[in-house]
């Protein structure tokens, strides 16, 4: 791979991202940018390209933590810093790996050292190498959720704090935070999107003549990077001899009682949840007028404030898409873009007001055509900008089902509107496991309270303190000890075990055959299992989906960590045909093999959602009482959602609950409380079940 970075003005189209992060590099107290898009779109190339347009920094010599010589931080733990010399130097981008660990991003102590010797070892972190440049994610939804917390809140706070056992280090930490996700893969978590300040919204183009610049482009830059990079150089140094003019006017833009009304407007009309919005949106719109080039926040500058800085935090739960009303938000900026009539005495419905007399502002602006901010740049690119962030995106499902205009084919129902999705119980699979951490299972975890100590698995990361003194407690006289300091060697250490929870693949496996196609019937469980999507979005479970009628079964979304597209295959799933129950069971074993040897530490849960009913070639109920015993087999914790209805139940769902070795919840069961003691129950059920009785039924039985 060639050390020569991809130019950012050769970057075909992408108006949006281009603008965002450069305003984040006009003023990085916007709060950073989350760049959401397919892949294969260019975003990491973008970044890497950002960073070096950003102006070199002044750092003291052999400071490890980049202090500035102009205001050296009191804190560094290099410090004081009282007499030195300084250099300076490009503007670092530091790249985080989506499996790093905690103590590769805050740094980690020699705890053999502090304890042995009395000194404090530290080592810093990517948080330390990041400072006053930028920190890159890819993929930042994969990460986890406490990775991704720890990683906002030195954002926020522009300091990285490292508590371990007592020692305690805390540096400087202000950079540009980029991350970058594909939708696909999974979800942040709504607290977590409302961290970043602006949000992007990408798609690659569907122009032919604009995908071939980019290829072309591409192929250029491969053949020979050097000299591509020369073809764009003057460009390159115009836009960052910009962005260093923007910072510096940046301190004289002026933000108008006007244009701040108009912001409070926006965000309370949308209904954003606190009152970050407003702030994002307040610096972003004076960044852009800096960007402009100008001293004062116009009705423009507030509007393409809105569209990057409040669509991800109008999200009210996970299967909500991110977007803006834009005829709602004209309108609104449109009834504030006046200043407040002084002359109401306070009798009138609106709150009371300041007599702000401010100047206000140019009055246009405010129709659709009301103009966004200017582009990043003249040079570069060709081709059309990305559609707006409100716009809807033409390749991703619709958010609500849309009733077919067609006939169905025969022995097919078109498909039902899922019901609303309401709390479920809890679902969990037995034991203590490895895997993932998240909010389902218990698991041995880096988290969690501490329930053991043992000898360290690899580096010493989490000292069990008395454990280790109780250790080398007995070995003292033998090592000669001499005055108060303990002797410790190697062997004395131990680690602590935490406990806490952890993520699981949740695999369900739907009946969409014929005798589940009661509209009503279908509308509940649609409903039951979009609820158990939610539940599983807030444990950050992967899920996947088998869904099975006619003649065959399919895969109707393989294991993910997005939510929003299992809602969406199930709002479009029709029903009708045979029940192959047998195929359904089959093919979830084959998925959750391969799984298995993918990521065998994350346990899976099996959720059949059927009637029990089993119908399509011969034998078909012999065939899916065999397929069932291969879970109950291998322990596979699984629950039945029991779909029967009707005055006459033959009670087919719940035997096969018996086979599968799990569970059967009726839909009303479903929105109980403590389903958790129903999946205990199972475990002793299983327990207790003699296998050779089970195997010699099946065997009978076929």
């Amino acid at each position: 791979m060639s050390d020569v970075r991809y130019p950012f003005t050769a970057i075909v189209g992408m108006a949006d991202l281009r603008l965002g992060l450069l305003l984040n590099a006009v003023s990085p107290a916007v709060g950073g940018v989350l760049v959401r898009g397919e892949k294969g779109t260019a975003k990491s190339t973008m970044v890497r390209a950002l960073a070096g347009l950003l102006p070199s920094i002044a750092t003291v010599d052999g400071c490890r933590f980049a202090c500035d010589p102009a205001a050296p931080d009191p804190q560094c733990p290099d410090g004081p810093h009282t007499s030195f010399g300084s250099h300076e130097r490009p503007s670092q981008l530091v790249e985080l790996p989506v499996g790093v660990a905690e103590d590769r991003i805050v740094g980690s102590l020699d705890l053999e050292r502090a304890l042995a010797e009395g000194v404090k070892a530290y080592e810093p972190g990517l948080l330390a190498k990041a400072h006053r440049g930028v920190l890159y994610i890819d993929e930042v939804n994969l990460l986890q959720d406490h990775v991704v917390d720890l990683l906002l809140d030195a954002a926020a706070m522009g300091r990285s704090y490292v508590e371990r056992e007592g020692v305690s280090v805390r540096h400087a930490a202000r950079f540009l935070l980029v991350g970058t996700m594909n939708p696909e893969e999974g979800e942040l978590r709504p607290q977590l999107l409302d961290r970043f300040g602006l949000t992007v919204e990408i798609a690659a183009t569907r122009d032919p003549a604009e995908r071939a610049e980019v290829v072309r482009r591409r192929l250029a830059y491969d053949a020979d990077p050097a000299g591509f990079a020369a073809r764009f150089a003057a460009q390159e140094r115009e836009l960052a001899e910009r962005i260093t003019a923007a910072r510096e006017l940046l301190p004289e833009v002026e933000l108008t009682d006007v244009s701040l009304r108009q912001i409070t407007a926006v965000c309370a009309a949308f209904e954003v949840d606190g009152l970050r919005a407003d702030i994002v949106m307040a610096r972003t719109a004076v960044a852009l007028a800096a960007w402009a080039g100008r001293v004062e926040v116009l009705e423009e500058d507030v509007r393409k404030a809105a569209q990057l800085a409040l669509p991800h935090r109008r999200r009210r739960n996970p299967f909500d898409a991110p977007g803006l009303d834009e005829e709602q938000l004209d309108r609104t900026l449109e009834e504030h873009s006046q200043p407040e009539d002084p002359e109401p005495e306070g009798d009138g419905p609106g709150p009371d007001g300041d007599g702000d007399g401010g100047d206000g502002g140019p009055d246009g602006g405010g129709g659709p055509e009301g103009g966004g901010a200017p582009e990043p740049f003249d040079g570069g690119a060709p081709g059309t900008s990305a559609p707006e962030n409100g716009a809807s995106d033409p390749e991703l499902p619709a958010q609500q089902p849309v009733p077919a205009q067609h006939p169905s084919p025969a022995r097919e129902s078109a498909p039902v509107v899922a019901g609303d999705p309401y709390r479920t119980r809890l679902f969990t699979v037995q034991g203590t496991g490895h895997g993932a951490q998240g909010r389902r299972s218990p698991a041995e975890t880096t988290g969690g309270h501490t329930i053991r100590a043992r000898r360290p698995q690899g580096t010493l990361s989490r000292l069990h303190l008395t454990a280790t003194l109780q250790a080398a407690a007995p070995h003292q006289v033998a090592r000669g000890r001499a005055g108060r300091a303990l002797v410790l060697h190697k062997d004395d250490f131990r680690e602590q075990v935490r406990q806490g929870r952890e993520s699981n693949l949740v695999l369900f496996v739907v009946d969409a055959s014929g005798s589940m196609a009661a509209r009503q019937r279908m509308t509940a469980v649609k409903g039951a299992v979009l609820s158990l999507l939610m539940d599983a979005y807030q444990r950050r479970d992967k899920i996947g989906m088998i869904t099975f009628r006619g003649a065959d079964a399919e895969l109707a979304l393989p294991p993910t960590s997005s939510v929003e597209v299992g809602a969406a295959r199930l709002e479009s799933l029709p029903t009708g045909g045979r029940t192959p129950l047998a195929a359904g069971l089959l093919r979830a074993h084959e998925v959750l093999r391969v799984e298995r040897l993918r990521d065998p530490n994350r346990r899976p849960l099996l959720v059949v959602v059927t009637d029990g009913r089993a119908t399509g070639g011969r034998d078909a109920l012999a065939r899916s009482q065999r397929a069932a015993a291969l879970f109950a087999a291998q322990g596979t914790a699984s629950v039945v959602l029991d779909c029967e209805s009707g005055p006459v139940r033959l009670g087919l769902a719940r035997t096969l609950a018996g086979l599968l070795g799990g569970s059967a919840v009726s839909l009303d069961e479903l929105r109980a409380e403590g389903v958790a003691s129903l999946v205990r129950e199972n475990h002793a059920n299983r327990a207790n079940r003699a296998t050779t009785t089970s195997i010699a039924s099946l065997r009978k039985a076929a």
